[in-house]
């Protein structure tokens, strides 16, 4: 079943949220912050994110930017802002669906199966010429062979396949990925781990057609149709 996150600041609503979604199978877990959702979307996978736009250290709206430059989970934002502007806000950034507080049971649980049903098991599976990863089982594979990265080298390898055609500097890189113990990965660890990731995905690391080097700016996908 479903395995969904709940990022809510009021701590009653969102117990009630859970429960309403236990009731009807899935399975919750409850942040209630912005730097908790992002520590537990380091380590754990979910089918579905139910986010507050106003969280007491920050916006949902720059939590819903985060989850896009590391995944493709569907996000539904529950919120009290029912201004036009607001939604149409929410939507540009990529929500799967918007609903206002306070909101109907019914209705809230007929919206995240209705996300769940249009977000399919397949838009976890990200896939760049012969490498696949698949975001539930956590695996990825190469020619159908299963390899074995860490979870900071998966976590840059899904970060390209995530930003395919844009290049990625180093100072970005180090923005955005961070490891499993929650510390900042500083810029020799990123050096060794792009070196570890060409050697367990590329077909010939000195010659990398996966993972490019962008001479003094920093790394970006290959051309896929090098890798045919």
């Amino acid at each position: 079943m479903a395995h969904i996150l709940v990022i809510e600041d009021d701590q009653s609503v969102a117990r009630l949220i859970k429960l309403l979604l236990e009731n009807e199978g899935f399975t919750a877990s409850l942040v209630h912050s912005a730097k908790d959702a992002k520590d537990i979307l380091k380590n754990d996978n979910f089918n579905l994110i139910l986010l507050d736009i106003n969280l007491p250290d920050g916006s949902g709206y720059s939590v819903r930017s985060h989850i896009k430059q590391t995944s493709n989970i569907p996000v539904i934002f529950i919120s009290a802002l029912s201004d036009e502007a607001d939604i149409i806000t929410g939507f540009n950034l990529g929500a799967d669906d918007y609903i206002t507080k306070p909101f109907h049971k019914l209705e809230l649980i007929a919206r995240v199966k209705n996300a769940l049903k249009h977000n399919s098991k397949n838009n976890n599976i990200f896939k760049y010429g012969n490498i696949t990863i698949d975001t539930l089982k956590n695996t990825v594979t190469k020619n159908g062979s299963e390899v074995n990265l860490s979870a900071l080298e998966q976590r840059i390898l899904l970060t390209f396949m995530n930003n395919e055609n844009v290049i990625l500097t180093r100072d970005k890189l180090l923005d955005i990925i961070w490891d499993a113990a929650g510390n900042f990965v500083n810029d020799n660890t990123l050096t060794v781990c792009i070196k570890r990731l060409r050697e367990k995905i590329e077909d010939d690391p000195s010659n990398p057609k996966i993972i490019k080097t962008i001479r003094g700016i920093g790394y970006k996908l290959g051309d896929v149709h090098e890798n045919k």
